[in-house]
């Protein structure tokens, strides 16, 4: 209750200081003292307690009860703990009229005397509570107004950053505010931009101060950079000095920028005309395509009415009614007519005309009908629904059909095969392929069956006709009649790989086609090769003439074509040499009687020109079965090799090819080329053998033999080497070189020791075919100071007979030089006594094979005896070779052998080591 106090007290406390009271009313603006007696529950107040609780007017029961239900929370708290202490509540009620009000409580419990009592201070916060709240609406908008802005706005103290918002890290390309937070103002700055950034923070000393909107360029973290306008504030954060940066793409201005002046770029530089016009079709603008095509000056044409200025009727709205775009013919100035494609559409205020000159496109399409029409080349026209909607003359002749029965019908009724002869389906045809995938089909060649019945080839061209249509669309299908260039491409394809003499597979097509043999995927069978030489053909050729030489060839290729399986493949490789690739027999017992069957096929009499001829072949076989990784050119070689090996053993024979075959040759290819070396190396070198008068036992000659001492095989056999030298053509290079050091080396001898002792030096077959021959020996003697009838020159019997004609002709040649000539190995070969005379020799060589005989065997001797006889009787000298036994000498002898020479004699020796003992040399028999 109300009630007036003495001294400022209340009744309740009548002990308590003013100090008390002062401290429970410090920092309340407006308050009411109240009290209550914890111990007897008495309620007393201040005047102006029912102002703060809203109840002007109320009854000290009503105040006293609102004020009790209020302070209830603090009596509850003194109660509880009955000690002296301050409290503190604020309270929120509403009044009677449904306002809603705030209190703040602040009270002290004391004790005075055997009283226990609360005093406290009443305060009205109601309007301290609406501006707190006010606050808190005010910052949370702002929070969301800069969270949900579409410009980047970013805090930075001391030029780092410490807020940003979701569209400054958008911006930036992060994707979360982690990733930007603490990075300095630099690090997103474009480093053109940094300068003039920075001078802008320094102008805003004074807090509030803003900066005037700028451009600048950010740098994003993926790499990329935005070009924004920023405004920077000076504000604070967390009471320190920031500044605020409010940052607008400027991408999407720029953009239509860009777009706008693109777009005025494209008015001015555009190649048609533009026309404004207003609703009463008044020019209201006239770009300078119009100009160009008209001949009229924006000044002339603007505020004149459009039909005026082209030459022609042009209503805007008449053109939109008739779907937007017409054609119609308009004039130039000058009176030109002009063939133009007018569109229209409406603006607020007007018309705008789009007017395509089409005049010269027009006359290129008369041309290029015109054109079209000329062409050799068919040119036809299918529409989307797959019907020919044009044809050119030449597309009529080359279809051998009508114009009038060609258009309109169905482009896959036409019948079209593929290289391979097969019918090309409907939906394969390169124009409808063209149609459905909307890309063109290039040069493809196909056949064409045309209602005559006649096949024609054509290389073939499907495009698109306008290539904006959409699927299905129109396509034109250009072609060339190539019947007559594949006739002679497959004519010149032939001839790439088959042999024009017999027609069988050359070496391509053999090569070619093994190799598809042998990387056939999954193959099982065995592939095998024979390779086959025919024997004594060079023969035939050299004394028939290459006419019936080829038609021996001819006659061969025939038989070797019927001997074998259809699947077979036949081929001649060049000269006499043919092939057979087979991979039907897998047996080697098949294999073998395949060869033989080939032989005897081949060995059946021949009749050319009314002459009966007979051949042979050597065979040489290679085997290669699915693991074999030899490659064509492998098994060609090592068929050769085989068919080398079966000329060697005797001709006429078939020989299959293995790894020892292949490392002998292996071993001749190393020989032939070290061979090439051995001479300008020195590795070549001549022993001398004596060649002994059996009646006086004097020695009268040396027999030149060459030596080949290799660097690392040592001693090479002559009979080796030699044999290559003849194969690779090094003979020639080699014999030029022995006569020429041996000739030196004999005329040098003669005058050291003046002995009187005569040269032997051999010639091979390859030699006596070399022009350059005597020419050489007339040299060497020339240059050595050997004189002729010093030097004698051995031939073997068998290269004599060979072609006795020539031969007779080389011999006579160098007869007139001075040498003389002796025939080596006599009794090897066929010739005759008649022949020996028209060869004109001085000696004759008995063959060691009938010498070694004598003494065991009579018929030996008898033959002997009989080549001695025939000799002397045509005045030759008799040298037999390889003596090795007393009793050989001695029968010699006996039956008149004029010389001899062979190991008993003297074996072959270096120049030093034999000609110092030439003078006193004597062979004396018992």
């Amino acid at each position: 209750m109300e009630a007036d106090f003495p001294d400022g007290q209340l009744a309740v406390g009548s002990r308590l200081s003013r100090g008390i009271v002062a401290d429970l009313s410090l920092s309340t603006e407006s308050a009411v003292i109240w009290s209550l007696g914890l111990t007897d529950g008495t309620v007393s107040w201040l005047p102006g307690l029912e102002l703060v609780l809203g109840m002007a007017g109320s009854s000290e029961y009503e105040v006293r009860a609102r004020l009790l239900e209020l302070i209830e929370p603090l009596v509850s708290a003194a109660r509880a703990r009955d000690v002296e202490q301050d409290l503190e509540l604020e309270q929120r009620f509403e009044t009677s009229c449904g306002a809603t009000r705030w209190v703040r409580f602040r009270a002290r419990s004391v004790r005075t005397g055997g009283t226990y009592n609360l005093l406290g201070i009443a305060a009205d916060a109601t309007s301290r509570h609406e501006d707190k709240k006010a606050m808190a609406d005010l910052t949370d908008r702002y929070r969301l107004l800069v969270e949900l802005s579409p410009d980047a706005i970013i805090v930075h103290e001391a030029k780092r950053l410490v807020y940003v918002n979701s569209a400054a890290i958008r911006f930036l390309g992060a994707t979360s505010a982690v990733e930007l937070l603490g990075k300095e103002i630099t690090e997103i700055a474009d480093q053109a931009s940094i300068p003039g950034i920075l001078k802008r923070l320094e102008s805003l000393v004074a807090p509030g101060s803003m900066t005037q909107p700028a451009e600048a360029v950010l740098k994003r973290l993926d790499g990329g950079t935005l070009s924004i306008e920023t405004v920077s504030v000076r504000t604070t954060w967390e009471g320190r000095p920031a500044f605020q940066v409010i940052m607008r793409d400027m991408s999407a201005q720029r953009a239509a920028e860009a777009t706008l002046r693109y777009q005025a770029a494209l008015v001015s530089h555009v190649s048609d005309a533009i026309i404004a016009t207003s609703v009463a079709g008044v020019v209201t603008s006239w770009n300078p395509a119009a100009e160009a095509v008209y001949g009229r000056s924006a000044a002339e044409a603007v505020g004149r009415r459009v039909d005026e200025v082209v030459g022609a009727t042009l209503d805007p709205l008449a053109v939109l009614l008739a779907g937007g775009v017409i054609q119609a013919t308009h004039r130039h100035v000058d009176g030109t007519a002009l063939e133009i494609r007018v569109s229209a559409a409406e603006m607020n205020d007007g018309y705008v005309l789009v007017c395509a000159d089409e005049t010269a496109r027009r006359r290129a399409e008369e041309h290029f009908k015109t054109v079209v029409a000329s062409l050799d080349e068919g040119v036809v026209v299918v529409g989307p629904t797959g019907l020919i909607e044009s044809a050119n003359p030449a597309a009529q002749r080359i279809f051998g059909i009508r114009e009038s029965d060609l258009v309109g019908i169905e482009s896959t009724s036409l019948e079209l095969y593929d290289e391979c002869g097969k019918r090309i389906p409907p939906e394969s045809y390169p124009a409808q392929e063209a149609q459905c995938t909307m890309t063109s089909r290039s040069r493809r060649v196909v056949r064409l069956r045309r209602p005559d019945g006649r096949n024609v080839w054509l290389s073939l061209t499907s495009r698109l006709l306008d290539f904006g249509d959409t699927a299905p669309a129109s396509v034109v299908t250009s072609f060339t009649d190539i019947t007559e260039r594949r006739a002679i491409g497959e004519r010149l394809e032939h001839e790439a790989t088959h042999d024009p003499l017999t027609e069988l597979a050359n070496r391509t097509l053999v090569l070619s086609r093994l190799s598809t043999a042998l990387r056939r995927p999954g193959r099982a069978d065995v592939t095998t090769v024979l390779f086959i030489d025919l024997d004594k053909f060079k023969v035939i050729n050299d004394s028939l003439g290459h006419s019936v030489g080829d038609k021996v060839l001819r006659i061969v290729g025939e038989r070797l074509h019927r001997a074998v399986h259809r699947e077979d493949l036949v081929g001649r490789l060049g000269g006499d040499e043919f092939v057979v690739v087979t991979n039907s027999i897998v047996d080697p017992a098949e294999i073998r009687a395949l060869a033989q069957h080939l032989r005897e096929y081949l060995t059946e009499p021949i009749t050319v020109d009314g002459r009966q001829l007979h051949i042979d072949a050597s065979i040489g076989i290679v085997i290669a079965d699915s693991c074999d990784g030899r490659t064509a050119e492998d098994l060609l070689r090592d068929a050769d090799v085989a068919m080398y090996q079966a000329k060697t053993l005797g001709r006429g024979r078939y020989e299959f090819f293995d790894v020892e075959l292949r490392e002998r040759m292996q071993r001749r290819l190393r020989l032939e080329q070290d061979l090439r070396d051995a001479l300008p190396n020195e590795q070549l070198w001549t022993a001398y053998q004596p060649v002994v008068d059996l009646q006086t036992g004097r020695m009268v000659a040396v027999e030149a033999l060459m030596r080949w001492n290799h660097p690392q095989h040592g001693a090479i056999s002559p009979v080796e080497f030699i044999g290559l030298a003849e194969e690779s053509d090094l003979i020639n290079v080699i014999g030029t070189h022995m006569l020429r050091s041996t000739t030196r080396e004999l005329a040098a001898r003669r005058a050291e020791h003046d002995i009187d002792i005569h040269l032997k030096v051999n010639l091979s077959v390859r030699q006596l075919d070399d022009p350059q021959l005597v020419p050489v020996v007339q040299d060497a003697l020339a240059t050595t100071g050997l004189p002729a009838n010093a030097l004698c020159l051995e031939v073997t019997e068998s290269a004599l007979m060979r072609d006795h004609v020539a031969a007779a002709e080389i011999l006579s040649s160098l007869r007139d030089v001075g040498i003389r000539l002796a025939i080596d190995d006599f009794g090897t070969g066929y010739s005759s006594l008649a022949q020996l005379q028209r060869l004109t020799l001085d000696t004759l060589k008995i063959d060691r094979s009938f010498i070694t005989g004598i003494g065991t065997s009579r018929d030996a001797e008898a033959i002997v005896t009989s080549i001695i006889a025939m000799a002397h009787a045509v005045d030759l000298t008799v040298i037999a070779e390889g003596v090795e036994t007393q009793d050989q000498l001695e029968i010699l002898r006996d039956l008149g052998c004029d010389q001899a020479q062979g190991f008993y004699l003297g074996r072959p020796s270096p120049a030093d080591d034999l000609f110092p003992k030439v003078a006193s040399f004597r062979w004396h028999t018992p």
